[in-house]
């Protein structure tokens, strides 16, 4: 199928047309040849970004991603979409190991089923906390935690035959940077979280190969002008990367837009960090074995803690708009960053010839008009 978008301002106010063809962004031209399309979409009131891609999602519409069926995958990717998202990593909290198999071969399903459809593609998995500290542990679970002792622990966390495989934890833990030393060695994109390290401790796992941080500010020792903490280490090394829950709630939005400017929008990266009662409204939710309320929009676990965030992408990107971000730097937070920490930044992120059609259209007050997937159209409000 070729599909044409028309009028198309995508990093610049020039208006040009796209060619959709074979699931790719085809040409990008300023002229009005005369070119036969199955159809076409005229976005001259509309803004065209990268298919937004989210890195660190736990559940939504009912889902739980640590207790997940395909179809419950299915039903979640088709939410996303709807919500501007292409991309997706699926997010596991601390479990046991059999619920991590259960969990990847649904995964495994999914990837079967999403192959030929318009929904929100995963494209690996996040394990959030397998090592992590328990004095930073928020809502995740201390009990399932893990330790680098006989070398083989990595070995046994189930993984995908295919995609990325992304895990945060903290370095201070027993055997910590060996353990990251040994993940990168094995393919694992390492991300620091939940964490109390150190300065000293940071250097080494940035060394080891850890250079992104998880949901920056949270769960982590904050900035003191006497006691660096983690906060001000990511801030003052130029080579560390974020990514960042912009829903108001775990970061001010005064907060926001200082780490985003200081750090620079090309190495922030938006996440949800969404839990199971997204899209659902306010309510009682039974989540990770015990009750969660959301009361205006804010989730807190029995212990006290916020338990996620009930934000899509979407609502980060409307986020970010309003502080002030244009939309090219929003779409390299919610779209090309988080495409080149995974490494997949040469097939998805951006709207370049040559790159898979995942592309989302947002109107002036940042609704989704138009997503396409694959090259397939997966929801349309125009």
């Amino acid at each position: 199928m070729k599909i044409k978008l028309s009028n198309v301002r995508s990093g610049d106010t020039e208006r040009r047309s796209i060619l959709i063809e074979n699931g790719k962004i085809g040409e990008i031209y300023f002229d009005n040849r005369q070119v036969a399309f199955d159809e076409v979409y005229d976005l001259s009131e509309l803004t065209l970004y990268g298919g937004f891609i989210d890195i660190h999602i736990h559940g939504a519409v009912g889902v739980d991603t640590n207790e997940a069926a395909p179809e419950d995958f299915y039903k979640m990717a088709k939410f996303l979409a709807e919500n501007g998202v292409t991309a997706w990593m699926p997010t596991f909290v601390p479990d046991s190991d059999e619920n991590y198999r259960k969990g990847i071969a649904a995964i495994e399903e999914l990837m079967k089923i999403q192959a030929n459809e318009p929904i929100a593609q995963a494209v690996g998995v996040h394990y959030e906390g397998i090592f992590a500290n328990e004095k930073m542990c928020g809502a995740l679970r201390p009990q399932y935690f893990k330790t680098l002792k006989n070398g083989d622990e990595i070995a046994q966390i189930p993984r995908l035959k295919n995609g990325a495989h992304l895990t945060t934890l903290a370095p201070e833990v027993e055997n910590g940077i060996e353990t990251i030393k040994k993940l990168i060695s094995e393919n694992w994109i390492v991300s620091i979280g939940h964490t109390k390290a150190e300065t000293g401790i940071l250097d080494s796992a940035f060394e080891a190969g850890a250079k992104h941080l998880t949901h920056f500010y949270n769960a982590m020792t904050g900035l003191h002008h006497r006691d660096v903490g983690v906060v001000g280490w990511a801030l003052t090394n130029e080579n560390v990367t974020f990514d960042i829950i912009a829903d108001g709630i775990h970061v001010h939005p005064k907060m926001l837009k200082f780490a985003a400017e200081t750090k620079t929008p090309g190495k922030v990266s938006l996440i949800s960090d969404s839990v199971l009662p997204t899209g659902l409204g306010d309510g009682d939710f039974q989540i990770w074995g015990e009750n969660i309320s959301v009361v205006s929009g804010k989730t807190r676990n029995e212990r006290g803690s916020i338990a996620g965030s009930v934000i899509t992408m979407l609502d980060a990107v409307k986020m970010m708009l309003k502080l002030g971000f244009s939309p090219e730097d929003v779409s390299k937070m919610a779209s090309a960053n988080p495409a080149k920490l995974l490494g997949l930044e040469n097939e998805r992120g951006s709207v370049e010839a040559g790159k898979r059609a995942d592309l989302v259209a947002l109107d002036a007050d940042g609704n989704v008009k138009l997503t396409i997937i694959g090259g397939k159209v997966a929801f349309n409000d125009l």
